[in-house]
């Protein structure tokens, strides 16, 4: 890749977001808000469609409790397009990479994306726990390669997590540093070491409470009682662990325990055998609650 004085000049307008699940259009709904103009990808036409149908009923919400103009919601929706393939995110200036926790499949958009992308743009991943260095060498710009993980749901986490690969430019990470204040967000720096800083705590934390029910030591209702009565959590673990994803829970405890070789980040069984099941939380309707009926129950 080329390096010149463009850099110095280099300003951000057009954003190409990759995977449309709940972290993908989170991430392209509050780049719209900010003025940004939104490439929104995925493989599956439906899931654009519902990607959109959700940012849309996202907004309405914000306009009944007077949090945003009608004017400023029809703003936002009309900087969003859909891509039905990487290619198209070829003059993108950014492109966030959102898909699913899996390293081979990420390795395989980046290297897609390399074919296609201009010299001067930046590659961001939104990985919860993979290495970015690890993740960057796929890619034909290392130095214009970072993680930029953002929190679930995006449009109403304020934090964001930066994490530099060991190849990372300082000018990518400044970059990147100032859009995610531009996006109404709070940056904070993470080294790259698995699972960063959030989820290095909060993911021991949940598999922690696996165990705890795995063990007989409370029930699902019990145990997010607990925490949320008696360290004052706004969600119990388990029922967090439900919204977050169990599968993807899994995936990080995997990365966790492979990475730092400590048998303290050792997967619970009981969290293996869920999402063997597929009862891998609210997405698929049955998780540690089962959401079938008005009201989640717990389903041990």
């Amino acid at each position: 890749m080329s390096q010149d004085n463009s850099r110095a000049d280099f300003t951000i307008t057009k954003v190409g977001v990759i995977g449309a699940g709940q972290m993908g259009s989170g991430i392209a709904q509050v780049c719209a808000q900010a003025g940004y103009d939104v490439l929104l990808q995925d493989l599956a036409d439906e899931q654009l469609d519902k990607a959109l149908a959700g940012i849309e009923k996202h907004l309405d919400r914000q306009v009944k409790k007077d949090r945003l103009s009608e004017a400023d919601k029809q703003a936002a929706l009309k900087q969003i397009s859909k891509a039905a393939s990487v290619p198209e995110l070829g003059d993108c200036d950014l492109v966030i990479e959102a898909a699913t926790e899996n390293e081979e499949v990420k390795r395989g958009i980046f290297h897609e994306l390399c074919e296609h992308l201009k010299d001067n743009a930046i590659i961001c991943t939104n990985t919860s726990s993979i290495s970015v260095t690890r993740l960057a060498s796929t890619t034909d710009r290392p130095g214009r390669f970072m993680g930029m993980h953002f929190m679930n749901p995006v449009p109403v986490m304020q934090l964001v997590e930066l994490i530099r690969g060991i190849a990372t430019d300082e000018d990518t990470f400044a970059t990147i540093r100032q859009l995610t204040e531009q996006l109404g967000k709070t940056p904070v720096a993470a080294e790259d070491f698995p699972a960063f800083i959030v989820n290095r705590i909060l993911l021991p934390m949940i598999n922690e409470a696996v165990y705890t029910l795995y063990e007989g030591v409370g029930s699902v209702e019990a145990i997010d009682t607990a925490m949320k009565l008696g360290a004052n959590h706004p969600m119990g673990p388990l029922e967090l662990a439900d919204f977050i994803g169990l599968d993807t829970c899994l995936a990080v405890m995997h990365v966790l325990y492979d990475g730092l070789a400590d048998s303290k980040y050792r997967p619970c069984p009981l969290l293996v055998k869920y999402v063997e099941a597929g009862w891998v939380g609210r997405k698929a309707g049955r998780g540690f609650y089962d959401y079938s009926g008005d009201k989640p129950v717990p389903t041990r």
